[in-house]
């Protein structure tokens, strides 16, 4: 009879810090049997750098190290992960050494020598308290956000900035022009207007102007009373509500001139019929395109385009407010765990990092996609690296046909340049980020044959 299959533990990592090297190894062979990751560490200064390395979820270290104390490192790797979980090793076992680990944070102690099926045992109520304490935290940073205009997630200031301009131009019941590229929500930020105005309580209403034919496009919008087809029309049941209409610049010419008379004489008429009625809603568009080269272009009409034009909001994309990419991956964990029933709770700190690296030319649609995939991928609580997308980082570009390591290194330095010049185009500022001096900054992009525009 074959044992059961135990749960994957492969994407639990642990880090020992022992100086005797017999117990080290000891351990470290007996984790890795269990299906742990297994770092080790001989020192409070190995044990330090390792926890800079990666994120691990659970040390266990020992109380006295040959260059320091075992509790004032667990306080300084807390402080570089406050998700992580000690256990700590005492060859005394006193009541006085217990408590003084567990007052200084450790999760519980060991004794020399270790039994194993104490620390296993140990080690799965760790992990256990892990996953509550996780969520325990995600649950507590939703309940103190503060309110936002409706599922807007970011702290960033080009998204502090947005919603202070959202706010001021929200109660003019004013007519909005949303600009911005593709997948930066524009609809989101069309439903947070509506939401701050002094219509709230009325319909919002949304419609893509290019998904439909020109006939069913303009009796949804304007309504219909033709022989069987009649409808009242979105202008005319939003009542004092919001109408979005977006990607704008899709809208036929003909569609756009009744949409200019409704805008400007605040009644429209019905397909097939004789009787206008009056337009009384918001009307919220939006764009990716250039409306004025359009207009140039003569397939936007010029009148629409300065009707609309007059209130305009531009929507950054993502790459303008990339300090928000760890607020948006924890929403969209959040959002994805709970439709697929899965318990992922968190993305590690290198994840992150790898996220806000790439270059999110679908934005803030794109990096949704990519979580609900890594989600998918993810066998533990919390989103490693090699759950997300493979093209997503960019990792596909090709490596110089050589094996040589100064010419990967050289290949990857071009690409870090290009990143952090493309994110702060000011060179000051992209050679501080860098810490390089300018001169160097200079150099570097002669040598590296980088492109700027």
């Amino acid at each position: 009879m074959t044992e059961p299959e135990k749960p994957s533990t492969s994407y639990r990592k642990i880090l020992i810090v022992e100086d005797e090297e017999i117990i080290r190894n000891t351990l470290g062979e007996f984790l890795t049997g269990e299906g742990f990751q297994v770092t080790q560490a001989g020192t409070v200064d190995e044990g330090l750098k390792a926890a800079k390395d990666q994120d691990f979820h659970v040390a266990i270290c020992d109380i006295q190290l040959p260059d320091g104390d075992g509790i004032k490192l667990m306080k300084q790797m807390h402080r570089l992960n406050p998700s992580l979980f000690v256990l700590i090793i005492t060859a005394y076992g006193t009541v006085e050494s217990a408590v003084d680990a567990f007052t200084r944070g450790a999760f519980d102690y060991l004794t020399k020598p270790v039994i194993f099926d104490d620390l296993a045992h140990k080690l799965k109520r760790v992990f256990e308290y892990r996953d509550l304490y996780l969520e325990n935290q995600k649950l507590r940073l939703e309940l103190a956000q503060p309110n936002r205009f409706d599922q807007i997630v970011g702290s960033s200031e080009p998204l502090k900035q947005l919603q202070d301009t959202i706010s001021k131009i929200a109660v003019t019941n004013s007519n909005v022009l949303l600009v911005g590229e593709t997948g930066t929500g524009k609809e989101l930020f069309a439903r947070a207007i509506h939401s701050a105005g002094p219509m709230k309580e009325e319909k919002f209403l949304a419609v893509n102007c290019g998904s439909r034919p020109v006939e069913m496009l303009e009796a949804e919008l304007f309504g219909s009373d033709s022989p069987g087809n009649t409808q009242p029309g979105i202008l005319r049941t939003s009542g004092k509500g919001t109408v979005f209409l977006d990607e704008i610049a899709r809208l036929p010419m003909g569609t756009q001139t009744k949409l200019l008379r409704a805008i400007e004489y605040e009644e429209s008429m019905p397909v097939g019929g004789s009787e206008p009625y009056e337009v009384q809603c918001r009307i919220i568009t939006s764009s990716s395109e250039d409306l004025l080269r359009l207009v140039g272009e003569e397939t936007f009409q010029e009148d629409l385009f300065y009707r609309l034009d007059g209130v305009k909001i531009r929507i950054p994309p993502l790459r303008e407010r990339l300090d928000d990419i760890p607020e948006l991956v924890d929403h969209f964990i959040a959002k994805h765990s709970k439709s697929l029933r899965k318990r992922v709770v968190s993305a590690t700190s290198e994840t992150i990092r790898l996220l806000m690296a790439a270059q999110w030319k679908g934005n803030v649609r794109q990096l949704d996609n990519a979580i609900e995939r890594a989600v998918i991928m993810c066998d533990g609580t919390s989103i490693e690296p090699s759950d997300l997308p493979p093209d997503l980082l960019g990792l596909g570009q090709p490596l110089p046909d050589t094996d040589d390591l100064r010419s990967a290194l050289r290949h990857y330095e071009r690409l870090h340049i290009t990143r952090v010049l493309r994110q702060w185009p000011d060179k000051r500022e992209a050679a501080k980020r860098l810490k390089l001096g300018l001169s160097s900054l200079y150099r570097k992009i002669e040598e590296l044959n980088i492109e700027l525009g």
